[in-house]
């Protein structure tokens, strides 16, 4: 039996980063940049104005107040997405709206509500003049080009995650894809002759098998791609075949079938088409645990991870071990979650010296943070952990956690929604 630490080392030293591919710029949110991405335009690439107003020469301007207009010929108008060919020149000035190319000349914008725009057309008075009410310093509602990005700018750097501000970015250079390091597909299987798939009608001594669910969810939910394989039966010969089907991924995820029952084969199997780097680790929920390297007909070596079969088991061992992996595989970098330091309120019972990933309700209070267990913490209580935006930790050399004790919690990632 060895160590969380140890168990985690030998699955991140065994699988690697993945090669880059080219994807459409949403279909590839999340995923990690191949290579530095760099500016082939200045953004903008034109002075525009930010406001709604006249575009004028700010020397016109100066001088001018709420009771000292003055007064410019309006010479053109010109909208977004349109140039105008008209030059500003001295007492002169063109309409413009938001965005619109900043004409010739001009080097100011007096937005509308620093006008007597309104007023005129209350008064039905022409509008080829307009009375400017305050002055206008020199770049005054301007948008310079370049001022966002320059051209041969690095604007996103290789190995960051693409993330909405990223792929605006990206758009706003004329983008439409990015090259990224790939998605692992990672296969599922679940294994159990008492295995029912969702949606079918239950049998007599049957359990519905909700660990291919929350498998391909966290998969999904960490940037993989799951491929479910079904449910694989307690023999040699069917689960040989299943497992076979899976090593077309990058990686084959089991539940089930690694402890020491008599039915548990899995492990068996594994030896017969592989090697097992370890089976047990010390933790609890999760002990039953193994991971090692399948070989694929095609001579690939696939990374294993044989997750025990009680569900929340399941769902800490992938955490723990599966999800580093996930976010490798994608070019990610780090891996570990957030922790705090928090109180918990009943007594964590700890009997055996493994190091115990207690299911906890967080809360931060005025006198910092607090941790209350979900409920029974049996491996097949599945509430207690869609209940839990924590795992409390108690250490290995630790019998028992008291009621006020002080814990370390692992936060999962909807503790916020849950605060």
């Amino acid at each position: 039996m060895i160590s969380v630490e140890d168990a985690l080392e030998r699955v991140l030293n065994t699988v690697h980063v993945l090669e880059p591919e080219t994807r459409p710029l949403l279909s590839a949110l999340g995923q990690v940049l191949a290579e530095d991405v760099v500016a082939g335009i200045d953004v903008p690439p034109h002075d525009n104005s930010a406001m709604d107003g006249f575009a004028v020469l700010s020397s016109d301007t100066y001088g001018a107040g709420r009771h000292n207009p003055i007064c410019l010929d309006v010479i053109g108008e010109v909208a977004a997405g349109y140039t105008s060919s008209v030059k500003v020149t001295a007492g002169t000035a063109i309409r413009i709206m938001t965005g619109a190319p900043l004409p010739k000349g001009a080097d100011a914008v007096v937005q509308f509500e620093n006008t007597d725009e309104t007023a005129r057309k209350k008064e039905g008075q022409p509008l080829d003049t307009i009375g400017i009410l305050e002055p206008a310093s020199p770049g005054l509602n301007v948008r310079m080009r370049g001022e966002d990005i320059r051209a041969g700018q690095i604007v996103l750097k290789k190995g960051s995650t693409l993330l909405p501000a990223g792929i605006g970015v990206l758009a706003s250079l004329g983008n439409d894809a990015a090259t990224v390091i790939r998605r692992p597909v990672v296969s599922v299987l679940s294994t159990g002759d008492e295995l029912c798939t969702a949606g079918k009608k239950l049998q007599p001594a049957q359990i519905y098998d909700s660990n291919t669910y929350t498998i391909a969810a966290n998969i999904a939910r960490y940037g993989g791609t799951a491929r479910i394989i079904g449910v694989g039966k307690d023999s040699l010969a069917a689960l040989r075949e299943k497992i076979a089907e899976g090593l077309s991924g990058d990686m084959l995820i089991t539940s089930g079938g690694v402890s020491k029952g008599d039915y548990d084969v899995v492990k068996d199997v594994l030896a017969q088409m592989g090697t097992i780097s370890f089976r047990t680790v010390c933790m609890k929920p999760g002990k039953p645990n193994a991971f090692g390297i399948l070989k694929a007909d095609d001579g690939r070596e696939v990374p294993h991870l044989g997750l025990p079969g009680n569900p929340v088991s399941s769902m800490i061992t992938f955490e723990q071990f599966a999800r580093p992996a996930i976010l490798k595989m994608l070019g990610k970098t780090s891996f570990i979650r957030p922790t705090v330091l928090a109180t918990i309120d009943q007594d964590i019972v700890n009997d055996d010296g493994r190091r115990v990933y207690a299911r906890v309700h967080v809360s931060r209070t005025a006198g910092g943070w607090k941790a209350s267990l979900t409920g029974p913490q049996g491996s097949g209580i599945l509430t207690s952990m869609a209940a839990a935006n924590g795992l409390a930790i108690v250490p290995e050399d630790c019998p028992l956690a008291r009621a006020g004790d002080k814990l370390k919690v692992q936060l999962l990632d909807n503790t916020e929604e849950q605060l």
